[in-house]
């Protein structure tokens, strides 16, 4: 007899959506997210285009619905270890961390982070801010319960008494005792929704980013805009002052991947608005070696853009130089060289798998392709050639939000039919 419960991996948007809808259809889920949190990359955004919806707006109701859906088992800091069985009747190991902190007896009140006497770098916010032992990645993360980081707790990592989040908390919601679980899951059929990964636009010297001051790669831009990010909005240069000229530069680790990432020209051109809405009087250039505008919405939304007084630039090669207390963007195309001065240059890298990608495809006994996503099967989007098992979203390739949702609805019909 076949086992009608469905194990979900990734709570990105595509992940959350399939969940939500295999709970709608009477499946019992298992949610496996390896982070804190639910929400994915998108969570990251303040508005997402074609319309430029506020993304919270779109995401936290479907995250709150999730979070109180009886249908769906939510498991947070958890990963897969094993998997064995087939259609029907696969047997999973997930690994699930300890968070140190009570799901039921948190009210995320936050009260525990002040005492906390470590501080490092928030890597949710791309390190343009810091963040404690103890804590929750951003304002409004879900669910809003702070987690311990024991690689930098004092009390883990180097075994000394320190409870100054625990005498903090009036709730006795935090945990020391806690342990790692081990836990083997049922199920009948597996989706892997596991997200993707900017390029590392260290691995483009030319560009400066790392070694320039207010040289930013997009997802750092985007916490920069954001209203609850680490400077609540304010676009400015390392030195306080608001940027008069801003360059932005399209297909940064394409010629290193092989590939055209789809949307990060709409992404790039969603930062015209960003920019024009906090700095009107900012000049701006847009520099790409190709435009990729697909399908009639994006076209509009590319005319809409350009009309904001953008200056949108085609280059076969471009690169970032320093220029005293500036930068300069130089650019050819055609035999003709053009030198652009600015104050802030923003990268817009390309999209790869998540950093677990490879691990994961060997546990589930998957193939990638020749760029490190995960292998469809022969004529479908969403079925793998292991039978039972399924993908969605960016862990198939990149792709935009409407299209990982798209994605994730037709896999879910799949794994119906299939149950």
């Amino acid at each position: 007899m076949k086992n009608g419960d469905v194990l979900v991996i990734g709570a990105g948007i595509a992940g959350i959506e399939a969940s939500l809808l295999l709970a709608e259809a009477g499946r019992k889920v298992y949610l496996i997210e390896k982070t804190s949190y639910i929400g994915g990359n998108v969570i990251k955004y303040e508005h997402v285009f074609p319309n430029m919806e506020c993304a919270t707006c779109m995401v936290a109701p479907k995250q709150q619905e999730l979070l109180g859906n009886e249908n769906i088992i939510l498991l947070t800091l958890s990963e897969v270890l094993d998997v064995k069985g087939s259609p029907g009747n696969f047997v999973v190991k997930v690994n699930k961390k300890a968070r140190y902190v009570d799901l039921i007896n948190c009210i995320g009140c936050s009260a525990c982070f002040e005492p906390c006497p470590v501080t490092v770098k928030n890597e949710f916010e791309e390190g343009l801010s810091e963040r404690k032992a103890i804590y929750i990645p951003c304002n409004g993360a879900l669910p809003n319960v702070p987690s311990i980081d024991t690689k930098n707790c004092l009390r883990f990592a180097k075994r000394e008494n320190c409870q100054a989040c625990k005498e903090a908390c009036m709730f006795d919601a935090v945990d020391f005792n806690q342990k790692n679980e081990e836990l083997e899951l049922k199920v009948g059929a597996i989706l892997v929704s596991t997200g993707f990964r900017p390029f590392d636009t260290r691995n483009t010297p030319q560009f400066g980013y790392g070694k320039l001051n207010n040289v930013y790669n997009a997802f750092e831009f985007e916490r920069m805009f954001a209203s609850n990010g680490p400077t609540g909005g304010e676009i400015k240069l390392k030195d306080g002052e608001y940027p008069k000229s801003v360059a932005i530069l399209h297909c940064v680790g394409r010629k290193e991947k092989g590939y055209c990432s789809a949307i990060c020209c709409m992404y790039s051109l969603k930062f015209i608005h960003y920019l024009k809405e906090k700095l009107p009087e900012v000049k701006i250039y847009e520099l790409y070696s190709d435009l990729c505008i697909p399908g009639k919405s994006y076209q509009k939304f590319y005319e809409e853009m350009k009309e904001k007084g953008a200056d949108i630039i085609r280059a076969k090669e471009f690169s970032v130089a320093e220029q005293g207390k500036r930068m300069v963007i130089k650019s050819s195309f055609n035999g003709k060289e053009r030198s652009l001065p600015v104050d802030m240059v923003i990268l817009a890298p390309a999209i790869e798998p998540g950093e677990e990608t490879s691990k994961l495809a060997k546990i589930l006994d998957l193939p990638l392709d020749e760029h490190g996503f995960f292998q469809e099967k022969p004529y479908t989007s969403v079925a793998t050639p292991r039978e039972g098992v399924f993908i969605a979203g960016c862990a198939q390739d990149p792709k935009d939000i409407q299209g990982s949702v798209a994605q994730s609805e037709a896999a879910v019909g799949r794994i119906l039919a299939t149950l």
